[in-house]
């Protein structure tokens, strides 16, 4: 998957969910939040990693001392603010260079990771959006599918601080149901001594989650219950409540 092209792609539809939108809508899956505030994290992120790899920073920036990270009053300039704050990403890291170590909140990693990162956040974000106005949301199966990846890597890190979402022996699988991901659609979770441990295999585990892989990633990302994203859970349930419990960011 070209990460670049992907994200240029998603920033671009979230710009286009959220242009004639109403700024003061609240965003119900971002409590709290609204159209105007969600947008305005979404930008501000972009720039913030795009100033950390362009700095080649070894430790966190204040987000609110990003350089433009306040969106233009005039809702067409902001639109274009948001699209530009992608492309800043995509041009620092080919700048610094795409294994240049820099400053993430999973410890030291190549620039690249903020494309890959920023293109999920626009992912989640514009389901957010969606989600608020009512409207249908769709993903293609492969960026889905690498979105969970995505999100399991970052829970895998060690040392967060926060519990294991699986207590020790619980395991949990989630199936894709589309064919055409092969093992990609297929993620086996089990606990670790600081973190989950994950791979794209298909094991029998004492909880799994089934669905297509869109909703699959609504469903773990909590932006709808199984229920409401229409995948299937099976086995012990209490495995994947617990699973939700702790993964709430």
């Amino acid at each position: 998957m070209d990460y670049s092209v992907a994200f240029v792609e998603e920033n671009r539809l979230f710009g286009e969910l959220i242009r004639g939108a109403d700024p003061a809508l609240p965003v119900p899956t971002c409590p709290g939040w609204t159209v105007q505030q969600l947008f305005r994290h979404v930008g501000r992120g972009d720039r913030w990693a795009a100033q950390m790899v362009a700095e080649r920073s070894e430790h966190a920036i204040d987000p609110r001392s990003v350089s433009g990270g306040k969106p233009p009053a005039d809702p067409e300039q902001a639109i274009d603010w948001l699209h530009e704050g992608a492309q800043l990403v995509i041009d620092a890291v080919a700048e610094t260079g795409p294994d240049s170590p820099i400053w993430t909140f999973i410890g030291p990693r190549p620039s690249a990771w903020w494309i890959r990162r920023r293109l999920h956040e626009a992912t989640v974000h514009r389901a957010d959006a969606a989600l608020a106005l009512g409207l249908p949301y769709e993903l293609s199966p492969a960026l889905a599918a690498d979105g969970i990846s995505e999100f399991l890597d970052l829970l895998a890190h060690p040392g967060s601080g926060r519990p294991s979402p699986l207590d020790a022996g619980a395991t949990l699988h989630l199936h894709a149901s589309e064919d055409t991901l092969g093992s990609a659609g297929e993620w086996s979770i089990s606990h670790g001594d600081d973190a989950i441990i994950w791979d794209n295999s298909h094991t029998k585990a004492a909880a799994a989650v089934r669905g297509r892989a869109v909703d699959l990633l609504l469903a773990l990302t909590r932006r709808q219950s199984a229920a409401e994203a229409g995948v299937e859970v099976l086995g012990d349930q209490p495995i994947w409540e617990t699973w939700l419990e702790r993964t709430a960011f």
